[in-house]
């Protein structure tokens, strides 16, 4: 028995979910949805419903990255200071490539667990690290009939003249993006309209603008997709600040 093993085996084989929460000066932002999508992963990959008091009451007096675990056997409750990978994301941008998944959007498993933030992450970071050896800095996922999905760790989002878009998650069986949602919803105070599409890599390509949006990273604007450089746009500023960023 290796005594340095302080979790049970199986937590060690994905049996859990997780969430990722920006801390910010005025406490854990949207964390309120970040702990309803955590209750809704346990119960997609079938963990009991989670006693999350222990969250709600912390009281935290610093930034960062306040990052939730919950397994079988524990909820483990962490902060570590703010990426500044995400930051410099944040402001410069990201060169993307797209990749398709080998997934359908039509043809799924009934186990399927891709709409839960799983502990199963090897793929995602499996994912990025190709992407960093391809020389950019993420990737697209795409369906096998060439639906663009979600990227390994973030949202895609994108503007089409005045309409602000994101990937319906129930009909791609991805994981439903809090921060795409929340830009979402203040889409209409600066005059844009929200909506959820499906959508192909030749249309998104086609879209005025592209950003990867998550917790930590806000919003990552795409200036290189697959080799073509993309223009900055100035809606870029204009909808960080409205996310307070």
């Amino acid at each position: 028995m290796n005594d340095r093993i302080l979790v049970a085996p199986t937590d060690l084989l994905g049996d859990g979910v997780f969430e990722t929460v920006h801390l910010r000066p005025t406490g854990p932002w949207l964390l309120d949805e970040h702990l309803a999508r955590l209750s809704r992963s346990a119960a997609i990959v079938g963990l009991p419903e989670p006693d999350l008091t222990p969250v709600r009451e912390r009281v935290f007096d610093t930034t960062g990255a306040l990052r939730i675990i919950y397994t079988r056997t524990l909820l483990d409750i962490s902060v570590s200071p703010f990426p500044e990978s995400a930051l410099r994301e944040r402001r410069a941008g990201i060169r993307v490539l797209s990749a398709d998944r080998g997934t359908s959007v039509r043809r799924r498993p009934p186990w399927s667990v891709t709409g839960a933030k799983s502990l199963s992450y090897a793929e995602n970071f499996a994912a990025r690290r190709w992407a960093t050896r391809q020389g950019v800095d993420d990737l697209i996922w795409l369906s096998s009939e060439g639906y663009v999905l979600e990227a390994p760790t973030s949202s895609v989002v994108w503007l089409t003249g005045d309409q602000l878009c994101t990937v319906p998650s129930a009909e791609a069986d991805i994981l439903p993006g809090i921060t795409a949602a929340h830009l979402l919803s203040l889409a209409p105070s600066v005059g844009l309209r929200p909506a959820e599409r499906m959508v192909t890599l030749p249309v998104l390509a086609a879209a005025d603008t592209i950003w990867l949006t998550s917790s930590l990273r806000g919003m990552a604007e795409v200036t290189e997709l697959d080799g073509i450089a993309r223009p900055r746009s100035p809606w870029t500023p204009r909808l960080l600040s409205l996310l307070g960023l």
